[in-house]
């Protein structure tokens, strides 16, 4: 995410480094270089403009000219400007005082309207609502079956009386069922366009008119860029929405998109999609982004994805195992389990702070290696997980025969599991490491 952006302005602050002192001739010098990181980012010109502005005004004065680390200052200005400019605080879903929540999705075709309904729908059961998705796309074809997949794998209700009804019909008779049958969120996905057209800004002003909807969130793909900026323009002239989400931002490189829809349309980014799975969304949280994008790493979200996936009960239980060295195949393979609920292991490495940008460019994490672990552990004899220690060659050969594997990956993954028992238990000692990665409990 943002990895072509991050490496441009990494090199922009080299500039301002072995500096005593900023002059006003080295603050705009360096300003040059910040501008042209951005623009090739493909953020907004008009953007760019008001932000370089923000930075030279605030570099130029007294914080920066009485600082000894001039450098540092500089990047805190600029983080300080880039969370102001995606909208400075996290801006969350507004819930109806009155059930149910009416969130009204709207986007040009393929940035991903249906699929994210899916998951925000997924990711509000989890919270206790009570979901419903509505089928309004009836021109797409398999528009409304793709919608009735997405809920089966979520178990969610769809409601989709079919492409012969009109997608205002629809929407008020889904209304009625979900007062009927006590859904207390309804997700309205509704037709794109390849461009925009006042059809399909007509139809949706007539979904909005007779759904009075709690929410319009605009669905962006964040790979367009520039053409962000006028998408999202025009929706908000003709709807008003309240918010955005940007998809498919795993992939975008640059981050013109993030940078640039809050400050022209001044409508918050509440989600962003990062990447294939139900799962894969996050609530956009501005001062997390812009650590992300200087290479910072982000955190908070890490530990939070790490919370939600891992069981404390079975950490402190764990913890037990660690301190009586009774740590077992089964609880490695168990922490793996936890681990992949977590998300795209690289995403997750990509959070951790000192991770250059583009350093695993060319390292993909095989995650076919995971279900070859699998695999070997489920090979092998419950006495065999408890005491690994009994595996001869023979015992080898038979679990590389039972999980389609070889002997050479039975001996790696017993190495790896004797080192990774002995660091796990320099974690859990009195006196051990409590950093990051002992709170959170990873296996690794």
């Amino acid at each position: 995410m943002f990895q072509s952006l991050t490496e441009k302005l990494n090199n922009a602050f080299k500039f301002f480094r072995n500096k005593g002192k900023l002059t006003e001739a080295d603050v705009k010098a360096g300003m040059r270089e910040i501008k042209l990181a951005l623009l090739e980012a493909d953020v907004n010109f008009k953007v760019v403009k008001d932000f370089i502005k923000m930075v030279s005004e605030r570099a130029v004065g007294a914080e920066v000219m009485e600082s000894l680390l001039p450098a540092q200052q500089i990047v805190k200005i600029v983080n300080e400007e880039l969370v102001k400019l995606m909208g400075t605080t996290q801006a969350k879903l507004t819930i109806a005082p009155k059930p149910p929540t009416v969130v009204m999705m709207v986007g040009l075709q393929g940035a991903g309207k249906t699929t994210h309904a899916g998951k925000l729908a997924g990711m509000y059961k989890k919270q206790g609502k009570k979901p419903l998705l509505v089928a309004c796309d009836v021109y797409r074809p398999a528009a409304i079956k793709q919608l009735q997949i997405l809920g089966e794998k979520l178990d969610i209700p769809v409601y989709a009386p079919g492409d012969k009804e009109k997608p205002v019909k629809i929407a008020k008779e889904a209304l009625k069922l979900a007062e009927k049958q006590g859904y207390d969120m309804v997700f309205i996905d509704t037709a794109g366009r390849l461009h925009i057209d006042e059809v399909l800004m007509g139809e949706l002003q007539e979904i909005r008119k007779a759904t009075n909807p709690t929410e319009i969130l605009l669905t962006i793909d964040a790979m367009i860029g520039q053409d962000a900026v006028t998408v999202a323009e025009h929706f908000n002239e003709q709807l008003d929405v309240t918010g955005v989400i940007l998809t498919k931002l795993d992939g975008d490189t640059r981050g013109g998109a993030a940078l640039s829809v809050r400050h022209v349309t001044g409508k918050p980014i509440k989600f962003i999609g990062v990447g294939e799975k139900l799962d894969a969304i996050e609530a956009f949280h501005p001062d997390r982004m812009a650590s992300r994008i200087l290479g910072m790493g982000d955190v908070l979200s890490l530990i939070e994805k790490a919370e939600a996936a891992f069981d404390q009960k079975q950490a402190a239980e764990l913890e037990k195992k660690l301190r009586a060295s009774t740590f077992t195949l089964d609880d490695y393979l168990d922490q793996f389990a936890q681990l992949r609920k977590m998300g795209n292991i690289e995403s997750l490495i990509g959070m951790m702070p000192g991770v250059k940008p583009g350093a695993l460019k060319d390292a993909k994490i095989d995650e076919k290696q995971l279900a070859r672990t699998e695999a070997i552990i489920k090979s092998m004899t419950v006495r065999e997980r408890e005491k690994p220690e009994i595996i001869n060659a023979s015992r080898k050969m038979r679990i590389a025969k039972g999980s389609g594997t070889t002997v050479e990956d039975v001996n790696k993954l017993l190495k790896q599991f004797d080192a990774v028992r002995k660091m796990m238990k320099q974690f859990a000692s009195p006196g051990g490491k409590r950093g990051l990665f002992g709170k959170m409990k990873l296996p690794f």
